[in-house]
């Protein structure tokens, strides 16, 4: 499975890839927004574009944002959904169903196993949205399978796990999208160029602001309902009793599979800091926070936290002397910047600005303009046709996603912890550095 090579794919996948480059590159060249103007040779005698030249296309996890991303997938032509693997069997149907429906046909095979769907050899892209602790295995299987990859956030359960995704993307030169989508939206994009352009002046403090997390009392030991195959679904995670509450939407709140709402939310507002902020490919020097962990029941993901971020000075092109980045469930919701000239304050639905009148601000020709994407699945497509950078790539998810586990980590040490961005290690301090793996279950390995 190594070498820097691309995997030995069916003549007929390589074909219909080439295919299928060769056919839109020139539409793809320069674009990064909609619409898509497909050239008519690509379409059939109804106006559609031809099966032939459809990029095909497998779905992993089809919980509610598989669900999701497989509808807005369905909704391009020039997309062909033909697998759908989850491992509860009523999920897994009801996928395959509703793909034959669309297409009006029985194309669609439907997989317990990703690793099936993955090896069938027809496949040139790959939708996963499963657990937090199974986001790295089937990542790493796609990459080496030659697949390109639309994946949920957060990007991993772990620092260590997202550097080994970033690793195998990188290797063999896949085109990966993250679905914090807030990039595709207009204002976050604008906030973000306000600020990335100096309309608040220096940058000294960044606030996200998060939910609160849930609590669960003990729960009883159940029997694993018929269909679901549960031992599947731990995977590399450590043995447990099943119970209704521990899986499916409720692994978030459990430290086992993912990180609460810190690792939930940071994912999507730390995102847009880092945007905002020019801290893409960088993370901070130093971290200090305290957390409420549940020390009894089912969940154990922190309910209250507060950590803070120092940044070195340099590490953003708006905050010479270095910022802080603040994050919490005390924080106001959302992404705030704030400057020597003003603040900035952007969440779902909502921008705001001090003064007023930076909601009227035209960012002209020769300032910084970010990346410009208006649908966040169909920028993946575009640039599977171009081979060029999505609006949120690998590098930059895991950097967005290491904020939160660094702050889980400075939380469950309760002290301070000093990092190094460069080296993504603690600086000597090797309890921590523990801290950034996990221990995967049998047989199961990056």
């Amino acid at each position: 499975m190594g070498g820097t090579h691309e995997p030995a794919r069916t003549r007929a996948s390589h074909s219909t890839r080439r295919g299928f480059l060769k056919r839109t590159a020139a539409m793809a060249a320069g674009a990064v927004g909609f619409p898509y103007i497909v050239p008519a040779s690509a379409l059939g005698a109804d106006g559609h574009v031809a099966p032939s030249n459809r990029l095909v296309m497998g779905c992993i996890g089809m919980g509610g944002m598989g669900n999701g991303n497989m509808g807005s997938f369905l909704g391009f032509d020039e997309v062909q959904i033909v697998a759908v693997c989850d491992v509860d069997r009523g999920r897994r149907e009801a996928a395959r169903n509703r793909v034959d429906d669309h297409y009006q046909s029985k194309g669609c095979t439907a997989y317990n196993d990703f690793r099936e769907l993955i090896g069938r050899g027809d496949l040139e892209a790959v939708s996963i949205a499963t657990p937090d602790h199974w986001h790295a295995i089937p990542a790493i299987t796609a990459a080496k399978a030659g697949l390109d990859i639309y994946a949920e956030k957060p990007l991993a359960l772990t620092i260590e796990q997202g550097r080994a995704m970033c690793d195998a993307v990188h290797r063999y030169r896949r085109v990966w999208q993250t679905g914090s989508w807030q990039r595709s939206q207009q204002n976050f994009h604008f906030a973000c160029e306000l600020v990335r352009n100096g309309r608040i002046g220096e940058v000294h403090t960044v606030r996200v602001g998060l939910p609160t997390g849930p609590t669960c009392e003990p729960q009883p030991v159940m029997p694993v309902p018929d269909g679901f195959d549960y031992e599947f679904w731990l995977g590399p995670a450590p043995d447990a009793p099943y119970t209704k509450n521990r899986c499916f939407y409720e692994f978030r709140w459990i430290l086992d599979y993912s990180g609460g709402q810190l690792t939930d939310w940071c994912a999507h507002h730390g995102d847009i800091a880092n945007w905002g902020m020019g801290t893409e490919y960088t993370g901070p020097i130093e971290v200090e926070g305290r957390g409420e962990f549940p020390r009894d029941g089912l969940y154990n993901a922190a309910v209250n936290y507060h950590f803070e971020c120092k940044y070195a000075p340099g590490a953003s092109p708006v905050s010479s002397k270095g910022f802080t980045m603040i994050v919490g469930n005390d924080q106001p919701g959302g992404t705030r910047f704030e400057g020597t000239d003003g603040w900035v304050h952007v969440n779902r639905g909502f921008l705001d600005t001090h003064p007023k009148e930076l909601m009227g601000s035209v960012i002209g020709p020769g300032e910084e303009h970010l990346y410009l994407s208006r649908h966040h699945q169909g920028n993946f497509l575009e640039c599977v046709r171009s081979r060029a950078q999505t609006i949120t790539p690998i590098e930059v998810a895991h950097r967005a996603i290491s904020i939160a586990h660094l702050g889980n980590i400075t939380m469950q040490l309760e002290r301070k912890v000093a990092w190094d961005p460069g080296r993504e290690r603690f600086v000597n301090d090797s309890e921590a550095d523990r801290k950034l793996s996990r221990a995967m279950r049998g047989a199961w390995h990056l």
